[in-house]
């Protein structure tokens, strides 16, 4: 029996995709040596331990229609689309070589006339530009490595979707570092996600010596396999996307005509902590309350406007003033 197993992504789903990564990471043999390629339809993936406030512009997201994922390795964010390849290994703790892997999209590269070399930084490059970049994960007796490939990339949505406001964020989370970049395509005009995996798989049999039928995974031919329902779900969940962000703090400020108020959140997890409202305002009371009824609130544009309204509702001589809050959180805050 081969010890090599190939993938193949039929659907564009990342949530789906990075779900079938854990499949394969927790499922697998660990004897197998794995190759698992793919595609996403437009979506920032951010790392394991980073803060999607920090890294990205939801607002542009949420109105490109462009999803947001968390992955489960380390690592900063990147945008994915479909002129963009993913790959990911998959062997044995003890046979996990990231020098193997890198040379397998290398000379698979080299057969199309494109020359590329690793980098002190776990990146791919050409002529000092970035092309692919990587994360890694490992557990008790397994390993995997996954990156990125720009064939054909609109590089311009890069900087679209990854351009926190660093003024409004102090975050504990790892921060993204930018590169320069480029796209296959400007070294080899004929590349392309269809010419280039058939290759990569090539180095990837030649490599371990052995070969193997190709699976091509589809929503309908993964819907029954063993636990990569739950896996996706887990991918899917807010929680998992926004909820597993490192403790971070938000400030905010504005004069209105009744007064100043100073906005300072603390928030883990993707809940508030704590709201802290400095003012010379003369109500006291409106700001002890707005204080009290965001503990707890997941840090959302729906979710503190929903309990400003409510606070209105209850307090509806500060009715006023609690839409003019409203408004300004929402002005002045990134939400998912």
């Amino acid at each position: 029996m081969s010890n090599v197993r190939v993938f193949l992504a039929k659907e564009f789903d990342p949530w789906l995709n990075l779900a079938t990564e854990d499949w394969l990471f927790r499922d697998m043999d660990p004897s197998h040596n794995v190759l698992f390629l793919w595609r996403n339809s437009p979506t920032v993936v951010i790392g394991r331990y980073q803060n999607p406030w920090q890294e990205c512009d939801l607002a542009k997201m949420e109105a490109d229609d462009v999803k947001l994922a968390r992955r489960q390795s380390g690592g900063g964010a990147v945008f994915h689309d479909m002129g963009n390849t993913n790959f990911t290994f998959m062997s044995s703790r003890e046979s996990y070589s990231k020098e193997r892997n890198n040379s397998i999209i290398i000379s698979a590269l080299a057969r199309m006339g494109i020359t590329a070399e690793a980098s002190g930084r776990n990146d791919l490059i050409i002529e000092q530009r970035k092309f692919s970049g990587s994360a890694f994960k490992l557990s008790k007796d397994r390993a995997f490595h996954h990156g990125t490939i720009l064939i054909n990339a609109d590089i311009t949505r890069l900087g679209r979707y990854l351009t926190p406001d660093a003024d409004k964020l102090q975050s504990k989370g790892i921060k993204s570092v930018s590169s320069r970049v480029a796209n296959l395509s400007e070294f080899n005009r004929s590349i392309s996600h269809e010419t280039l995996c058939p290759i990569i798989i090539e180095e990837f049999f030649n490599t371990y010596g052995e070969t193997c039928e190709i699976t091509e995974l589809s929503h309908a031919t993964i819907s029954a396999i063993p636990h990569l329902k739950s896996y996706y779900e887990k991918m899917v969940d807010w929680d998992w996307r926004f909820g597993k962000t490192p403790q971070f703090a938000c400030e905010a400020a504005r004069r209105f005509s009744w007064g100043k108020l100073s906005f300072h959140i603390d928030a883990r997890q993707g809940v508030i902590q704590e709201m802290t409202i400095f003012s010379d305002a003369l109500v006291p009371d409106l700001i002890s309350a707005v204080m009290s009824r965001m503990e707890g609130v997941r840090f959302t544009e729906s979710a503190m406007t929903e309990v400003l309204s409510q606070l209105a509702v209850d307090m509806p001589e500060h009715a006023e003033k609690l839409e003019e809050i409203s408004a300004f959180l929402v002005s002045a805050i990134t939400f998912s």
